[in-house]
């Protein structure tokens, strides 16, 4: 399993009358997650977007426990349960507040998508190669 964490300060503009992170915003979040979990590995959105590929959002899903309040410190942990195969990679995010306290469940399936062919495709060999040694590959 791979995962990365990351943090991100809920902004004033980010809440709703109550103070609570909008539940919008969480996706904003699990896309922060996953660009920073990319990074560790290695690469940029943008570089991958120069190699030819984009990662369209193609599903999410969210549950929320508690709420994210203004001025708290949150940390987005992503994970990649399984190593990605074919055209489709599922990140799966959790959100703790400082206190450690579960917010929020997230997963969000992306797929690697060509833009000049208008199609999908396998995930590139070197994200692989990235990625393989955080998973059991062996029988």
């Amino acid at each position: 399993m791979f995962t990365a964490t990351t943090q991100i300060r809920v902004r004033y503009g980010e809440t709703d009358q109550m103070g609570y992170l909008y539940y919008g915003n969480y996706a904003l979040y699990y896309e922060v997650g996953r660009a920073e979990a990319i990074r560790q590995l290695g690469f940029t959105y943008r570089q991958l977007e120069e190699m030819g590929v984009m990662m369209p959002v193609a599903e999410l899903n969210s549950r929320y426990f508690r709420p994210a309040l203004y001025d708290d410190l949150i940390t987005v942990k992503t994970s990649l349960h399984e190593l990605p195969a074919g055209s489709r990679i599922q990140f799966h995010s959790e959100l703790f507040n400082e206190a450690g306290a579960l917010l929020n469940k997230g997963i969000t399936t992306l797929v690697f998508f060509d833009p000049k062919e208008k199609k999908t495709v396998n995930m590139p060999q070197v994200l692989h190669e990235r990625l393989a040694p955080y998973f059991n590959t062996t029988p």
